[in-house]
């Protein structure tokens, strides 16, 4: 019951909007009064008077002046119906409802009501709605092309140079579509409006001029070069400013580098997605680089010296006596600038001590007697473990 009443007071407020509209298009002063002329007037006296007051009333003579702006208007749609004889006829017999027809332009016909200038009006005088506008220039499509660079160039950044084959606004008629020294013309169908307007009975619907396909507009000698459309199909190079830190993934934005606009409309952007191929020895970790070394197990045992690659060049790196597999030693500065803050990160060298797969008996003899000299104490990560064994199992 509540939905029901609810349903029954949105359609009374619906009720009450219409026949407020109604009221305010049937309340119209006489046309033959607002031309000034009596209604047995001649054609040329209704032209001559149209001319004068619209002269007087025009919008560029009176800037800012709302008031004439509207008497312009009604000048306009008074002179609209008076000047044809077949709705000056239909006038003088039944008023403003009889300057309907099949087709219908943007004036106010009576009884002949139209429900999409109903709620336009109404809902204008309300919010601030516009009515329908003509098909303007669209923005041209977004483009995305793939690019693959070397772990190095996503470190330093890189200029490179891309091919894109695109639309691009033809310079021969300068994206008009129209040939050269030649304009589009307006649209005999719909007389510039861009839409067709069809009366059914009550009901009257507008859909877009198929002429001019709602332009308001239309291209009677196209242009050889892009056959009217006002675009054509190139390949153009770009230079992309690839910048430091970016990896698999990362989008670069180029504004305005994407297909080109419909009539006059903006062009689309350029997305430039990087892929990074992996590199041969190197792992990245945000900015950071991982590199794993193998050392023997006699430097990792006894000490050495090594030279590390990096991408910087080769760099000295002691490895102390005793040094355990899975040791971690950090270069700082040594990794991959920051996209955001252009900082450089580190790069972490990760000891693997190398076991032997294969010894001589002479090798063998050596890491026997090693290993009866040395017992437990010579593996302090063996013993440690095995003492934590018996606390556990006593």
């Amino acid at each position: 019951m509540a939905y029901a009443a609810t349903t029954s007071r949105g359609a009374t407020q619906v009720c009450e909007i219409m026949t407020l509209c109604i009221n305010k298009r049937m309340n119209k002063r006489d046309y033959y009064e607002i031309l000034g002329v009596n209604r047995n007037a001649a054609d040329e006296d209704i032209k001559k008077a149209f001319r004068r007051l619209a002269h007087k009333c025009h919008p560029d003579k009176n800037p800012g002046d709302k008031e004439a702006e509207e008497r312009f208007k009604e000048i306009n749609q008074a002179y609209e119906v008076l000047k044809d004889e077949e709705k000056r006829a239909n006038y003088d017999r039944f008023g403003f409802a009889g300057t309907g027809g099949g087709y219908r332009d943007v004036s106010d016909f009576g009884f002949g009501v139209d429900f999409q200038d109903i709620f336009g009006d109404v809902f204008g005088d309300f919010f601030g709605a516009g009515r329908y506008k003509k098909a303007r220039g669209q923005r041209g499509t977004d483009l995305r092309y793939d690019l693959e660079i070397t772990f190095e160039e996503a470190a330093f950044g890189v200029d490179k140079k891309v091919k894109i084959p695109k639309t691009a606004k033809c310079s021969a008629c300068d994206g008009s579509g129209a040939k050269p020294g030649t304009n589009a013309v307006t649209c005999p169908t719909c007389g510039g409006r861009g839409q067709m307007r069809y009366q059914q009975g009550f009901f009257s619907i507008s859909k877009p001029c198929h002429t001019c396909k709602g332009e308001g507009r239309v291209i009677k000698d196209p242009c050889s070069e892009c056959g009217g459309s006002g675009r054509v199909r190139i390949n153009q190079t770009l230079s992309v400013k690839v910048p430091a830190g970016v990896e698999t993934g990362t989008r670069l934005r180029l504004s305005g580098e994407g297909e080109a606009g419909f009539h006059g409309g903006e062009s689309g952007d350029l997305y430039v997605v990087i892929n990074v191929k992996p590199h041969p020895i190197f792992a990245r970790q945000n900015d950071d680089i991982i590199f794993n070394v193998p050392v023997s197990f006699t430097h990792a045992a006894l000490g050495a010296d090594i030279d590390v690659p990096s991408l910087d060049g080769k760099i000295k790196l002691k490895i102390p006596a005793g040094t355990q597999s899975g040791k971690a030693f950090r270069l700082k500065g040594k990794g991959i600038a920051s996209l955001h803050t252009g900082r450089r990160g580190d790069m972490n060298v990760i000891i693997n001590v190398e076991v032997p797969a294969k010894l001589n008996q002479r090798q063998k003899e050596l890491l026997e007697e090693f290993a009866r000299i040395s017992g437990e104490d010579a593996t302090p990560m063996s013993k440690s473990f095995f003492e934590k064994v018996k606390e556990m199992f006593g």
